[in-house]
């Protein structure tokens, strides 16, 4: 199950994201097991600071490099010199001579800094350093205002989505653009097991013998979204491979989009505190 990008790239549509797991045994572990099971997108940012445990874990599982897909961040808006030096210490914990996803964590709130930063990138994929490049946390206004100096549109924008914020306007522009859009916590912090979500979920997962996790997954995956649920259980990692193979009918969809309260469980990227330009 796979999701060409606009640049040709062919993306694993399913993946482990690895926001908040440990560096150390806990990450490595996690991702080797994720691996074993048959995953080959993984995603880590330098935020996460487990980046070199996910690179030995992936040398580790001797899965040959080509067929693994990794997605890493850059943490912050610096200096040119800065944010290099960032990205090849990132080379260097993956292990890797390249990155196959290199995103923008998060927007600043000056756009000639998101600007600057993104010129960064383009010459990050000329160079062939980076398979593909895009966004993380940028709303539409902070797209249209990159989009006035970019000479490549970014190829993901990668947001908080899940069954309470679906993001149908943002997904809409995003493909009017030819930008994929990803979904990071898709399980609203547990949220989708509670209140309304819980209530409406569990019948849907009844219906099919499956968990409200996969069929969160599934849902996203029916919709052309790129998923990267976490988990650092073997049980729960082995679970959320298997949504690939849940097939939702149109009901189904239709009861979870009506789901959408325009909740955000995560920092909204409007008041972030990570705007200031950081040497």
């Amino acid at each position: 199950m796979n999701i060409t990008l606009a640049n040709g790239v062919v993306m694993p549509q399913l993946g482990l994201g690895t926001f908040l797991v440990p560096d150390g045994n806990v990450a490595y572990e996690t991702v080797l097991h994720a691996l074993k099971v048959g995953y080959r997108h993984i995603d880590t940012a330098q935020m996460y600071k487990n980046e070199e445990s996910v690179g030995q874990a992936i040398i580790d599982s001797k899965i040959p490099r080509d067929q693994i897909f990794i997605t890493t961040k850059q943490r912050g808006h610096s200096t040119v010199e800065n944010m290099l030096k960032s990205f090849e210490e990132s080379l260097i914990k993956l292990k890797t001579d390249y990155v196959d996803l290199y995103l923008i964590h998060w927007p600043n709130h000056d756009k000639k800094i998101n600007q600057q930063t993104w010129s960064l990138f383009e010459a990050l994929y000329r160079e062939k350093k980076v398979r593909a490049i895009g966004i993380s946390n940028f709303q539409r206004h902070q797209i249209e205002d990159l989009l006035e100096t970019a000479t490549i549109v970014p190829m993901v924008d990668q947001v908080e989505l899940h069954p309470g914020l679906s993001q149908v306007p943002l997904k809409k522009y995003l493909d009017s653009k030819k930008i994929q859009i990803e979904s990071y916590g898709p399980f609203m912090k547990g949220g989708v097991f509670e209140g309304i979500w819980g209530e409406a979920l569990s019948l849907i997962a009844n219906k099919h013998q499956a968990t409200i996790a996969q069929v969160v997954i599934a849902w996203g995956l029916k919709k052309g979204i790129l998923m990267i649920p976490k988990s650092v259980t073997k049980e729960r990692i082995e679970e959320n491979f298997k949504a690939k193979d849940l097939r939702l009918d149109d009901s189904d969809i239709q009861t979870i989009d009506e789901l959408n309260r325009g909740k955000r469980v995560y920092t909204d990227p409007d008041n972030s505190p990570w705007g200031p330009y950081t040497e």
